[in-house]
């Protein structure tokens, strides 16, 4: 895993200069989404930024970067200053070394906020985002101000099976596994089912799975925190949701004590993508 790090962080102003050249084209109507990059502990970190307003920091998902927010930052930029972070390792950012935690990850948010000089701040997560989100909450209380957790993870033991499998940490099974996936994908793509499949990236995705779940459940669950929340929290979920089952929603609303639930009926995985504009509205709405 370290080799596989210095190989990475050797190429990176190399891969950074290509996704440059290609930036316009990822952006789309974004155009006044800013893309900029500071360091954190000596190594680039890449974000994108918008709006004028309090703050809002948003955190994608395992198997996305930062771009998987542009649309939403295109509406939200209309009320807050939005900064999205690319995660180490994910999109233009450099990669950590050794393997990923999501506590680690927590970590970086906070330093990111305070690179920033946010003192005080809304923090939004979508799914593996949602797990970090959730322990900055409870790692740095007195700077969120409010908490949004959409389809998160670390809420309740279940997770999708394909999930489990392809945190496998041997290489064999995941080239296999990766040959599967972009069978079936190219199947799903000609034939309509109620179902998401998302292209998991490796090693980190798979570093960081690996490091919150098994073949079984997953096995970071912090459940049993929620009553610690202390700021006003908006917990935001599909009903199809194929990859974190919609009870851990409803479990989570009975155990944070101020908190506001949102299911989509017709919403799978990733709500803030797929109802962009009543997401907005209710995001909105939540945090005033």
């Amino acid at each position: 895993m370290r080799r596989g790090c210095v190989v990475m962080n050797i190429g990176y102003k190399t891969v950074v200069f290509f996704r440059e050249i290609l930036r316009g084209m990822t952006m789309g109507k974004a155009s006044h989404v800013q893309s900029k990059t500071l360091k954190i502990d000596g190594r680039y970190v890449h974000y994108f930024t918008a709006g004028q307003g309090e703050p809002l920091v948003v955190v994608h998902g395992g198997a996305a970067d930062a771009r998987s927010w542009l649309k939403n930052i295109e509406v939200l930029a209309e009320r807050y200053t939005v900064y999205a972070p690319d995660l180490p390792g994910f999109g233009r950012s450099q990669p950590l070394e050794g393997d990923y935690y999501i506590p680690e990850m927590a970590e970086f948010v906070g330093k990111f906020a305070d690179s920033l000089g946010l003192e005080h701040y809304y923090l939004v997560g979508h799914s593996v985002g949602g797990g970090i989100a959730l322990n900055c909450a409870l790692n740095y209380p007195q700077k969120i101000k409010k908490l949004v957790l959409i389809s998160s993870l670390c809420l309740g033991k279940e997770i999708a099976l394909w999930v489990r499998v392809v945190t496998l940490p041997a290489r064999a099974t995941w080239a296999m596994l990766m040959a599967i996936f972009r069978v079936i994908r190219w199947l799903a793509s000609k034939i309509i089912i109620p179902m998401e499949l998302v292209l998991p990236r490796f090693p980190i995705t798979v570093s960081l799975g690996r490091n919150i779940s098994n073949l079984r459940e997953q096995t970071l669950v912090l459940a049993h925190r929620l009553s610690e929340l202390v700021m006003p929290t908006l917990v935001v979920w599909g009903a199809r949701d194929e990859i974190v089952p919609v009870r851990h929603a409803y479990a989570a609303e009975r155990a944070i004590p101020q908190c506001q639930l949102r299911v989509f009926k017709n919403c799978g995985h990733n709500v803030h993508r797929d109802e962009i504009e009543e997401f907005s509205r209710l995001l909105t709405g939540f945090l005033g």
